[in-house]
């Protein structure tokens, strides 16, 4: 799925992080959340970010996103700095849980970025339906959350952070709370919507085979403090099902992954 070394560094940077470091100071110690995080994110990019629990995934997406603010090192986020990106809507968040607001229909949920950046109702209209559309939600405009299972509800959650058309998607381990099933269709109606969108999409995952389906880089991060282990590339087609799972290739990419978060762990421990 990528392109070439060759051709890569005519590529627009996404996101580009060099020697970052976070410390939360607390009452009793500094906690080292990230360690000298260096990364490139070229713009269309499917980039998973992979560790153990409490190495920092989280933490640097909330970072991408201006929720964090680094220690030391800088970051820009579409060559701005993440609090411009931010006031810009460069990018839609996803969450690990839907935070959809329970006394508004779904329709009315999808408007609500809109209505805060000034578009006019007919424009809300549209954009809520054309991003309905591309999530297989139409017909569910009136709904409520509470009457949506929650694999559907976090497709309402992803066509709101894509309804006013960002550059970037954020997305915090957004399938991790679903059932198997659930989680493995969404998993292909992702790639089918980042074919679409051709969207640069930042993904947190605690799953092996989550990321390497889903990425076209795969960021290895070790125990904490987050810092990055290992960066791999993958080249499948983008119109991949999961048949490839059961390739040599899928196999070999989710063994250096396994192996980068074997180093990792131990590194942090």
């Amino acid at each position: 799925m990528n392109e070439p070394t060759s051709s890569k560094s005519s590529m627009s940077i996404s996101i580009d992080i060099n020697n970052l470091c976070l410390t939360f100071e607390t009452q009793t110690e500094p906690v080292h959340a990230l360690s000298d995080i260096n990364l490139q994110v070229n713009s269309g990019d499917f980039v998973s970010l992979i560790g153990p629990s409490g190495c920092g995934k989280t933490t640097l997406l909330r970072v991408i996103a201006d929720l964090e603010k680094p220690t030391s090192g800088t970051i820009t986020v579409e060559g701005k700095s993440p609090h411009e990106a931010r006031l810009d809507r460069s990018y839609g968040y996803v969450f690990q849980t839907p935070a959809l607001l329970p006394w508004r229909n779904i329709e009315s949920n999808i408007h609500l970025p809109l209505e805060m950046s000034g578009y006019s109702k007919d424009e809300q209209k549209k954009l809520s339906q054309q991003y309905l559309s591309l999530v297989s939600l139409i017909g569910f405009e009136k709904k409520y959350p509470w009457q949506l299972s929650g694999g559907m509800q976090q497709r309402v959650s992803i066509a709101r952070a894509l309804s006013f058309n960002p550059d970037m998607l954020l997305m915090d381990e957004p399938f991790g709370a679903l059932d198997e099933i659930t989680r493995d269709r969404l998993n292909e109606e992702l790639l089918h919507l980042w074919e679409k969108t051709q969207k640069t999409v930042v993904f947190v995952t605690h799953s092996i085979p989550e990321a390497v389906f889903l990425s076209s880089k795969i960021v290895v991060m070790s125990a904490r403090p987050g810092k990055i282990i290992n960066v791999i590339d993958t080249n499948f087609p983008k119109d991949r099902t999961f048949d490839i799972r059961e390739s040599t290739e899928f196999l070999e990419v989710s063994q250096l992954v396994r192996e980068g978060l074997k180093e990792g762990h131990s590194d942090g421990s």
